[in-house]
């Protein structure tokens, strides 16, 4: 039998959680012999923060890979905003609404903290290069539009005083602030982080996750995330999934993951 659908609800601290936004069905990832993912299913629900965890070589980042148009799944169906998608690249997801961050900062470390968030704005702009070379007209008038939209992510981001830095010059957690910039510059409906607190010390996770729920709550964006601190995944997420060795092996509320036995011998150990 199958399960039911997941149904909207109201979080504690009064989210509106709707219908599913993505559906994940049987998805098989491999490479040449080995499966990195096998036969997993889970959804992501719209407005809700989803963590995936799970130990080192679990397939976390494989399945953010998928969902992002990455990998290409030989088995399952990726279902988003109720039509089944079709093999698609990353940047015909990022079209459909999807962004992202990666777990290893992968920013312009030349250009600006302005510049490299004036990237994320690209697929929005309509005017040809030619327009966009001359910087006249009808490409102006989209350019200082775009570039309104970036100085109001600087802003709600409180990083206004680097904004003419070359990122290269950053500290990390700075760094790290300023990737989740560039994917908000895409508006996205739905946001991918992997792993944004990694590297961090506790001030600067304390910043992310701050900034993190206020995208959520404040922008209404739907995020999906994987992080390793333990900590952070039960204060910020609505719902959890577990893998291991490319396997389900939990999925719930945030404190019925914790206490679930597979998960503690996976993951968060065995307490003494």
């Amino acid at each position: 039998m199958n399960a039911a659908a997941p149904q909207p609800y109201t979080t504690e601290d009064g989210r509106e959680i709707g219908g599913v936004l993505m559906e994940m069905k049987n998805i098989t990832l491999k490479f040449g012999g080995v499966t990195a993912i096998k036969g997993i299913s889970f959804d992501i629900q719209e407005g809700e923060i989803r963590a995936i965890i799970g130990p080192n070589g679990a397939g976390k980042t494989s399945m953010l890979n998928v969902i992002n148009g990455f990998y290409h799944p030989q088995e399952g169906e990726i279902v988003f905003r109720g039509e089944t998608r079709s093999r698609m690249r990353p940047y015909e997801a990022a079209k459909q609404g999807i962004s992202r961050t990666f777990q290893n900062v992968a920013l312009f470390q030349g250009m600006t903290t302005l510049d490299n968030i004036m990237a994320g704005r690209t697929l929005k702009m309509h005017r040809n290069f030619l327009w966009q070379l001359l910087r006249y007209g009808p490409a102006l008038d989209e350019e200082i539009e775009h570039r309104r939209k970036v100085e109001e992510v600087i802003d709600f981001l409180e990083i206004e005083h680097i904004r003419r830095t070359p990122v290269g010059q950053l500290p990390y957690g700075l760094q790290k602030r300023v990737e989740l910039g560039r994917a908000l510059a895409a508006e996205p409906s739905l946001l991918l982080l992997d792993e944004p607190m990694a590297g961090m010390n506790v001030e600067e996770k304390e910043d992310m996750s701050r900034f993190i729920l206020d995208v959520n709550e404040q922008m209404g964006t739907t995020i999906a995330l994987i992080e390793h601190d333990m900590g952070v995944v039960m204060d910020l997420a609505d719902r959890v999934v577990v893998l291991d060795y490319g396997k389900k092996i939990a999925d719930g509320p945030p404190g019925e993951v914790q206490s679930n036995q597979d998960v503690i011998d996976a993951y968060l150990g065995v307490p003494h």
